[in-house]
């Protein structure tokens, strides 16, 4: 039934021009405005994503959107000199200085480092 449909995700914000610097601006994506306030943001692999305005928009607690990298030390290193800050969860799973994840903690599982966007969804960097 959808096998030829051009799904795509879709996530809340509570101030979109906010968003649309940060996915256009800090993560270089390509961010058009759409109708009714929404924006369109384009992936490097084609796929797309919906960012809608919510007033009382709550964070997601998940992850919502992961970023695959050749290497995660430019790409977090890249990221830090744009300001963002790497999410640290104690407990969870052993970061480095950085912030990463190495390969899951375990020696299983990509390298991995979480941030966020301005509304507070959880976002990542990954690789491995």
């Amino acid at each position: 039934m959808f096998n030829d449909s051009e799904a795509f995700s879709s996530f809340a914000v509570p101030d979109i021009e906010a968003a649309k610097q940060f996915y256009g601006e800090t993560l270089g994506l390509e961010v058009t405005e759409e109708e009714m306030g929404v924006l369109g943001i384009k992936l490097g692999s084609g796929a797309s994503l919906m960012a809608y305005p919510k007033e009382d928009h709550q964070p997601a607690v998940f992850t919502i959107l992961n970023f695959p990298v050749d290497d995660i030390d430019a790409a977090v290193d890249a990221l830090t000199e744009k300001g963002v800050e790497f999410e640290r969860y104690e407990g969870f799973v052993e970061q480095d200085e950085k912030g990463i994840a190495r390969a899951g903690g375990d020696g299983e599982g990509p390298d991995i480092a979480w941030f966020t966007d301005p509304a507070g969804n959880i976002l990542a960097v990954l690789s491995g």
